[in-house]
């Protein structure tokens, strides 16, 4: 529905990682009367702040996926490997693993990868413009991303997604090892060749997180940290408060962004929201040996690195563990010996007493996030589900949601997002 925006509502958005932020910052720009409320702080350890910070439209192809599937039936015996899917015999785990098994079909990644491109590029601009706004608080390296391949089975691979990429209309390059270096020359790379994508980017997320929460202030937003909402009170079919330890908060229109801790809320308003945590780590080097100039993805690895304000981050694995926020010493260990493998010039003494840091990315089963209204409440709106694509995608879920929030057609076509789907 296009036409004028409707009278300024009071719009309550629930979590303040980077979805909830950006969220609660394009409904300020409609002029809404916008609270934020975060069970954490302003400086609290979401996962959004220590993931690898890339803004990749080309990574289009869904968690859920035939590859997915076989690398984590290979991990099964691995706690090493860079996907780990541990075990268990909960009810809802199962339910998640069966549900993830039926949408990993080729058929469904051809049919989700132009709607994942669509929001992915959405994001990007977001960024760009957020750069524009706030140019020392948002930084946007447009170096593109190398995908960096030790074998030729990996780069086979590579290519072949290349192709796909091609058909959406994305740009990509195949590059042999000696192109790659000629990119990266600060760099020594072991490597059989690489793939370029030059519309990726990369960001600080924590730089990120700080711009968009004092835009927020400075717009009027009304922001509750160290306050948790245990349900949502309902009058016949809407929502009218947020419960907190503290009062309820009332509202017109409520954004449900908490991470993995979105389906339990969705469940008080009788949605089905499945969501698995996905463990993901990451290290940083303050003064690392080499720098590189574009972030980059070890592909057999699926290791992260990118620079950061002169300082050099590595995030990767998967693990699919439930809400256990402890540190697996062995899948740390791996990534160690893994990055030597493609950059020779770091050794064991460049990460020695590096802290790492673990962060739990939620995860629906068909890789999708959940991005709109749900027809079990008026006046509720979910975004979260973005697993390893928070940074990417937020700004387009933000857009999305001041969207539906004003009566305008989404900026990109939503349908496979629905919250509804798995009603």
């Amino acid at each position: 529905m296009k036409g004028r925006l409707p009278a300024p509502r009071r719009v309550v958005v629930i979590g303040g990682g980077i979805a909830g932020l950006a969220s609660a910052w394009y409904a300020v720009q409609d002029g809404h009367a916008v609270t934020l409320i975060d069970r954490g702080g302003p400086d609290g350890d979401r996962c959004s702040l220590g993931n690898a910070g890339m803004i990749v439209p080309s990574h289009f192809v869904p968690l859920a996926s035939p590859g997915a599937v076989r690398a984590g039936l290979l991990a099964l015996a691995n706690p090493r490997s860079p996907l780990r899917i541990a075990p268990r015999v909960e009810p809802d785990y199962l339910r998640w693993c069966w549900q993830f098994l039926r949408a990993a079909q080729a058929s469904r990644v051809a049919l989700a990868a132009p709607a994942l491109r669509d929001l992915a590029l959405l994001g990007r601009r977001g960024y760009e413009a957020l750069a524009l706004l706030w140019p020392q608080g948002v930084p946007l390296a447009e170096h593109g991303m190398l995908i960096l391949c030790r074998t030729k089975h990996a780069l086979h691979e590579e290519r072949d997604t290349a192709q796909m990429a091609r058909r959406l209309g994305l740009p990509v390059e195949v590059l042999d090892a000696g192109a790659a270096a000629a990119l990266e020359p600060g760099l020594t790379m072991a490597i059989r060749g690489a793939v370029r994508y030059p519309l990726d980017a990369h960001t600080v997320p924590q730089r990120v997180v700080a711009a968009l929460t004092a835009g927020l202030e400075a717009g009027g937003a009304q922001l509750l940290w160290h306050t948790e909402v245990s349900g949502l009170r309902r009058a016949g079919t809407r929502v009218v408060a947020a419960e907190t330890p503290a009062g309820d908060v009332g509202g017109d229109e409520f954004v449900i962004a908490g991470g993995m801790w979105s389906a339990a809320l969705a469940r008080g308003i009788g949605l089905p929201l499945p969501l698995m945590a996905g463990k993901g780590y990451s290290f940083t080097l303050a003064a690392p040996r080499a720098l590189p100039h574009a972030c980059a993805l070890l592909a057999e690895a699926r290791i992260a690195v990118t620079p950061m304000d002169g300082a050099l981050r590595f995030a990767g694995t998967l693990e699919l563990s439930g809400l256990e926020p402890s540190i697996d010493q062995r899948r740390v260990a791996a990534m160690l010996d893994a990055i030597p493998r493609y950059y020779p010039q770091f050794g064991p003494a460049d990460f020695a007493g590096i802290t790492p840091w673990a962060g739990l990315r939620p995860c629906s089963p068909d890789g999708l996030p959940y991005i709109g209204r749900t027809r079990r409440a008026d006046n509720v709106l979910i975004a979260t589900g973005h697993a390893m694509m928070g940074v990417t995608l937020a700004p387009a879920t933000g857009r999305v949601i001041s969207d539906l929030i004003a009566g305008r057609d989404p900026s990109v076509p939503i349908g496979l997002f629905s919250p509804d789907r798995y009603l």
